[in-house]
């Protein structure tokens, strides 16, 4: 974080000079830097190779032009064209086009000394006129001349004897401040490594780097203060980095160093419960007021914790943590913020007030999702009672959840900084991807960072690295995973298998991987390298998010304009809603096959050679314009049909089924919606609260929506949240219309029968799949051995699981999605001298409607009520009774 940022200064343009069919900027100082200095002899550049052409290069800035002349430059290397290599072209693959600007050796040698100054691209015609001149993207040589970086420890280090580390390569001076007194840090110039060496004393003090360095931005040599981007701790709200231990006794709980954890669990069968800190508890009164909305929290016997011991109980493995590194934007201490006021629960269901209430403390209440890094391996202050204690309670957290029986995962976004000014003014130009002309990338909501760069793609590492060693975090989930190259993420991967509970108090391999695998933006279609996306991590058991699955059982996509679009799980089978969006009869019908087809590959584990009933394999079903089935393995995909993103599960079905729907049929289809993602291949990942009807008020980007519309509500007499008001303007007003008449409605809000049921069928899915290997196959081979689709019909999925020598109590599991308002009666094939009935936990069932799920041995076929998912077990009836006793 820098405190004080300079002013970008300016220089007039110059214009535009043509020459042939290529325009050249002949602008200097206005932030264009279209040539990029690929490694110590290479720039690469879109230039006319008839061009004469070098970099000019100024110690203190000040390179101009004037009638067309350079001025300024103090020193001038010649550059020679030609075409890139063919290793060039691989790494930087959004250049290949350009040409080679080659540097003499004698002038590769000064890149250390040149980099720490103004580095202009220049090009000249006959006359020695300026035909073109550009500034210098520089990474890539950085890379190249300080590859020795790649293994100096960085930040703090050291045990008796503290030690700071900061990378700056092209800084001319780096003074550390520390207790309010300067001190001088040496650099090491073959790795372009600060470091100072202190005494005992300043443990437990806050620090700052003053870094002095060129900044093309500024156009001069300016000093920054900043931060350290390897911070292990921090002042209140991330102004000043704070020195510690993590070693250090104070800051671990009670039995920390002894912590036993639950059993590790495979990606593959990871069942994955995604909740937000402030969520779990802002609204439970049976936390203390003070603890509420904090890391304390869950070392309550409150009721959310009551609830993640059951769950856990019933077979969930994870939680899965929204942002809990050090973020931006909520003040850390509770006296800094302000809340709503007002009760908003007195206000119409449908009114605009609450959304109002909400907008005008946004900017200051305790509620953000957190995706917007400060400090990447801080812990966020404002979930703390007090942000300085914040590593001691964090880590408590982690214990408390591990004792409930559950792994922790964290949500880490190395994708993007809060902005610019966080790592920008420690090395300029470096840590932010820059597009072709120099500008900074923001294609994923704020400033991109470069991991594909050495030094931040060490950033994500080490910082993983000390999130599992001192914190003791199970797994990571990678914000917008694409934007990353898929060798930073091999590379986490490798360096956490390296992880061992002798030397470092954990077993690396046993922590789970994965993320957004979307390809979009200036890295889209591995135009700058091979990116972190779905289709390139298949086989690397590094999961991806499977949005095929969830379009399918939802409908329609995120952003659609009418929302009411249906699918497998909301109507379109059966239940039509009459919105003009679904298309004709037919296009439904066709609408349904395809979505059907979707779904039964996403319970493959969305394997990509697997062949359909269709008779196509998973790669040749189509969506959004790629193969739908992209999965080598089932722990490549990770099944879900609602998250933090977009409406909850409730609100997508209260937009989509038709509105006369009674609560116990929205019930059942919302206990069939997350069926096909708990009775499926791979992880299984849920949304906090899914399982509770959980609503957000048909909010589709609750990140800044305050803790009313996010309110995750453990007693069920407080309902689920739906009709908290229309959701807030900014993202939702041009779905008004569809929400307000919905929103009015008393009948879609659901009472306590209708929660307590929702819950306990979900609770029954997850004992379901704990115990039965049928949903826990493992590899592709065996998936496409054992399982298949019988004839289901129109709006009914059957899947079939082949158990004989994987389950010694049944030969086959027979799962009956029936999405249709009516009965079905699917053929099932039960061999001679064999009996097929429902699964135990089911025949126990809670839910009298599933319990009538029957099996007619003359016809041959199963009987499943409508809205339904039925699991039956076939078994030899000799076997079953003499040695295999059911559970």
């Amino acid at each position: 974080m820098v405190r004080s940022r300079p002013v970008p200064a300016r220089l007039p343009r110059m214009g535009r000079a043509r020459t042939g069919m290529t325009i050249y900027v002949t602008a200097i100082g206005d932030g264009e830097a279209r040539a990029h200095w690929i490694d110590r002899r290479t720039v690469i550049w879109t230039v006319d190779p008839s061009l004469t052409h070098a970099l000019a290069c100024a110690p203190d800035g000040g390179i101009g032009c004037r009638d067309g002349r350079l001025t300024g430059e103090t020193r001038t290397l010649p550059l020679t064209p030609g075409t890139p290599s063919a290793g060039q072209r691989r790494a930087w693959p959004h250049l290949a086009a350009g040409t080679a600007l080659t540097l003499r050796p004698e002038d590769a040698r000064l890149a250390k000394d040149v980099l720490r100054g103004q580095v202009v691209a220049v090009a000249r015609d006959a006359s020695g006129a300026v035909a073109a001149a550009t500034g210098v993207q520089i990474p890539g040589v950085l890379d190249d001349v300080y590859a020795g970086a790649a293994d100096t420890r960085l930040g703090p280090s050291g045990r008796l004897l503290p030690r700071l580390a900061l990378w700056a390569p092209t800084a001319r001076r780096v003074e550390l401040v520390l207790g309010g007194r300067r001190h001088p840090m040496r650099l090491d110039e073959e790795t372009g490594v600060w470091s100072a060496r202190g005494r005992p004393a300043w443990y437990g003090k806050d620090y700052t780097y003053l870094v002095t360095v060129y900044s093309p931005a500024a156009g001069r040599v300016v000093t920054g203060e900043v931060t350290d981007p390897y911070s292990l701790a921090a002042a209140p709200d991330g102004v000043r980095s704070r020195l510690v231990s993590l070693d250090d006794p104070a800051l671990k709980p009670p039995g920390w160093d002894r912590l036993a954890k639950p059993a590790p669990v495979p990606l593959d069968r990871a069942v994955i419960y995604e909740l937000h800190v402030r969520d779990f508890s802002a609204s439970d009164a049976s936390v203390p007021e003070e603890l509420r909305g904090t890391y304390a929290a869950f070392c309550q016997d409150g009721e959310g914790m009551r609830e993640l011991r059951a769950l856990a109980a019933d077979g969930l493995t994870h939680v899965h943590l929204l942002p809990v590194f050090d973020f931006a934007t909520v003040p850390e201490r509770r006296s800094d913020r302000t809340e709503p006021g007002l009760d908003l629960a007195a206000l119409p269901p449908d009114s605009e007030r609450q959304q109002e209430r909400v907008a005008a403390t946004a900017d200051r209440d305790s509620f953000n999702w957190g995706y917007d890094p400060l400090h990447y391996t801080v812990p966020e202050g404002s979930y703390a009672t007090d942000p300085d204690e914040r590593i001691r309670e964090f880590r408590a957290m982690v214990a408390a959840l591990n004792g409930a029986g559950l792994r922790v995962v964290m949500d880490v976004v190395y994708n993007h900084t809060h902005s610019a000014g966080v790592l920008d003014p420690i090395v300029p130009g470096y840590y932010h991807r820059l597009l072709e002309d120099g500008s900074l990338a923001t294609s994923t909501c704020c400033a991109n960072t470069a991991p594909e760069h050495a030094m931040m793609g060490r950033l994500v590492v080490d910082s993983v690295l000390t999130w599992a060693r001192q914190y003791k975090v199970d797994g990571f989930r990678f914000d917008l995973m694409g934007h990353h190259p898929k060798a930073n993420i091999l590379a986490v991967r490798a360096a956490l298998d390296a992880l061992t509970p002798e030397r470092d108090g954990v077993d690396g391999r046993s922590i789970i991987l994965y993320g957004e695998g979307w390809s979009f933006g200036e890295v889209a279609g591995d135009a700058r390298f091979e990116q972190a996306t779905q289709a390139n991590m298949a086989g690397t058991g590094i999961g991806t998010f499977d949005d095929r699955l969830r379009d399918a059982v939802r409908g329609g996509g995120p952003f659609d304009a009418d929302p009411r679009v249906q699918g497998f799980g909301s109507g379109l089978a059966g239940a039509p809603n009459g919105a003009p969006a679904n298309g004709t009869e037919e296009q439904q019908r066709e609408r349904l096959r395809h979505y059907a087809d979707l779904v039964m590959l996403g319970l493959t584990g969305s394997l990509r050679d697997y062949v359909l009933p269709s008779g196509r394999k998973g790669s040749d079903v189509g969506h959004n314009g790629a193969g739908a089935g992209y999965a080598d393995r089932p722990a490549d995909a990770v099944a879900y049909v609602e998250a933090h993103d977009n409406e909850t599960l409730f609100d997508a079905l209260a937009y989509k089924l038709p509105a006369r729907t009674p609560m116990a049929d929205r019930v059942r289809m919302q206990v069939l919606s997350l069926a096909t993602v708990l009775l499926g291949q791979g992880a299984a990942f849920v949304h906090a609260g899914g399982e509770r009807l959980r609503s957000k008020s048909l909010d589709r980007n609750s990140y800044d929506s305050g803790d009313w519309f996010n309110r995750l509500l453990w007693d069920c007499s407080a309902g689920n949240g739906f009709g908290a008001g229309l959701p807030p303007r900014a993202g939702n007003e041009a779905a008004w219309p569809y929400a307000r008449p919905l929103l009015a409605d008393p009948a879609l809000r659901p009472g306590c029968p209708a929660i307590r049921a929702a819950r306990a069928a979900f609770g029954e899915l997850l004992r379901i799949r704990a115990s039965t290997p049928a949903f826990a196959l493992g590899s592709a081979e065996e998936v496409r051995r054992r399982l298949s689709f019988p004839a289901g019909g129109e709006g009914v999925i059957v899947m079939r699981v082949d158990t004989a020598g994987l389950d010694p109590r049944w030969d086959a599991v027979v799962a009956v999605l029936n999405a249709t308002p009516s009965p079905c009666t699917p053929p099932v094939a039960v061999p001679p001298g064999h009996r097929i009935e429902l699964h135990p936990v089911q025949a126990a069932s809670a839910d009298e409607v599933v319990r009538r799920s029957s099996f007619d041995p003359a016809a041959g076929t199963v009987t499943v009520p409508a809205r339904t998912v039925a699991v039956f077990v076939i078994s030899n009836e000799i076997s079953s009774e003499s040695e295999f006793p059911a559970p």
